[in-house]
C-alpha cells in the first residue's frame, strides 16, 4: 500500500493515533477546564484567548507501536499548525491556540519520550515561521524561573501558538540558533516541509543533526541524544 501524504508527512503509521474528541474548545473526553484556568495565571494572553474562544483541544488515544505514534504526533502538529497559519492573520488570530492531547499507554514508553522528537522537529520546522511548539506531560510538577510552582498537567499535550517574538527567544534558551530565528520570524507561506523526509524515521534522523554538542561527562558515556530531558 502506498502510505498517504499530507502536507509533506510521509503516513505509514496512519491509526497508531484514534481520534477522541475533534477541536473543540470544550473538550469532553478530558477535564481540562480547571487546570486552564490556574494556567491563566502564568500567562497574561491565555485568559483573552478564552475569553474569545480562541484555544482548541483536539483529543487522541495511542493505539500503536511508539515509533508509529511519534510519527502521527508529528502528522498531528503538522496538521494544527497548517490549520493555524491562516487563521493567524485572521481577527484575533494571534489568540488562537491549537492543543493535541495524547492518551492511553504504550509499553516500555513514557509520554515525555512519545512527544520528545516530534515536539523538536516541529518547533525547528515552524518556529521560523512565527509558531511556538510546547509540550506538557500528565502530572509533572515543574516551577517558573521565579521558583513558583506551576500546576500539573492533568493530560500530556502539546500546544502550538503565534510567537510572541518579544518573549517567547526567553524559552529557548537551550536552542539559541532557534531562538534568533523567533526573534525575527516572518509566515511568507512558505512550504517547511519542502525539502524534509517523507518517513518519520529519516525525519527523526535531521531532527537529531539540529541538536547540540552533547557535553561530554562520565554518566553520559555511551546513552544517545536526545530531546526528552531538554526544556526548550
Amino acid at each position: 500500500m502506498t502510505p498517504t501524504r499530507i502536507s509533506g508527512a510521509s503516513r505509514p503509521t496512519a491509526g497508531a493515533l484514534r481520534l477522541v474528541e475533534a477541536g473543540t474548545t470544550r473538550p469532553r473526553s478530558v477535564d481540562i477546564a480547571g487546570y486552564v484556568q490556574q494556567m491563566a495565571a502564568f500567562c497574561p494572553y491565555l485568559q483573552p484567548s478564552l475569553d474569545k474562544g480562541c484555544v482548541s483541544w483536539t483529543v487522541y488515544r495511542a493505539e500503536g507501536s511508539a515509533e508509529a505514534v511519534e510519527a502521527e504526533v508529528f502528522h498531528a502538529g503538522v496538521q494544527a499548525a497548517e490549520w493555524l497559519r491562516p487563521l493567524i492573520r485572521r481577527p484575533h488570530g494571534l489568540l488562537r491556540c491549537e492543543n493535541i492531547v495524547i492518551l492511553g499507554q504504550v509499553p516500555c514508553a513514557r509520554h515525555r519520550d512519545l512527544l520528545a522528537w516530534p515536539h523538536w522537529a516541529l518547533k525547528h520546522l515552524y518556529g521560523p515561521v512565527g509558531l511556538m511548539f510546547g509540550k506538557f506531560y500528565t502530572g509533572e510538577e515543574e516551577t517558573t524561573r521565579a521558583g513558583v510552582r506551576i500546576p500539573a498537567a492533568p493530560v500530556s499535550f502539546l500546544p502550538v501558538r503565534a510567537a510572541v517574538r518579544r518573549r517567547d527567544p526567553v524559552f529557548l534558551h537551550a536552542t539559541p540558533s532557534l531562538a534568533d530565528a523567533l526573534a525575527v520570524a516572518y509566515d511568507d507561506d512558505r512550504n517547511v516541509l519542502e525539502h524534509l523526509p517523507h518517513d518519520w524515521t529519516e525525519i527523526r534522523t535531521w531532527a537529531k543533526h539540529l541538536l547540540p554538542p552533547a557535553k561530554p561527562s562520565a554518566s553520559s558515556s555511551g546513552t544517545s541524544a536526545s530531546p526528552a530531558g531538554r526544556s526548550s
